[in-house]
């Protein structure tokens, strides 16, 4: 796989408690999304937060690996339902920190058991660089798998 840079850019207007900015990413495909402090640390409809985009990165990745894992093995998914929760929590001496990801899936694929699918979902966690980053961080990423 050939190196891959990707970019986003982000303005921040305003104090910690009250500011908002917006990230953008270069592709073009997310634009100006809201994020605050608020949203960060709430449920505030509309505006997104670090730890929402780290988990549609990471459950972005995973699920791609999945793909790639079951292709490989003669089983392509015809469907692949991907839910994961980023987790950040105080830690003593450390301050907040990304203490888990925790990935749901949901896989269907023609001629698919479940020894197969624990088995591609292995792989795919040992593949996934987002899995392997949050491992290295010391963050306990639990990946669960059911066949749909």
């Amino acid at each position: 796989m050939p190196r891959i840079e990707r970019t986003a850019t982000l303005t921040w207007e305003g104090n910690l408690a009250r500011g908002t900015g917006t990230v953008s990413g270069d592709s073009g495909a997310f634009t100006e999304l809201p994020f605050s402090l608020p949203s960060r640390i709430e449920r505030e409809n509309g505006k997104a937060s670090p730890e929402e985009l780290l988990a549609a990165a990471h459950g972005g990745c995973i699920t791609m690996s999945l793909a790639g894992e079951l292709t490989q093995a003669g089983l392509p998914p015809t469907r692949l339902d991907v839910s994961c929760r980023i987790v950040m929590d105080e830690v003593e001496g450390q301050g907040h920190q990304i203490v888990g990801s925790q990935v749901e899936l949901r896989a269907a694929a023609e001629g698919l058991d479940d020894d197969g699918l624990q088995e591609a979902v292995r792989k795919a966690d040992e593949g996934c660089p987002y899995s392997q980053l949050l491992k290295r961080a010391g963050v306990d990423v639990q990946v669960t798998a059911t066949l749909a």
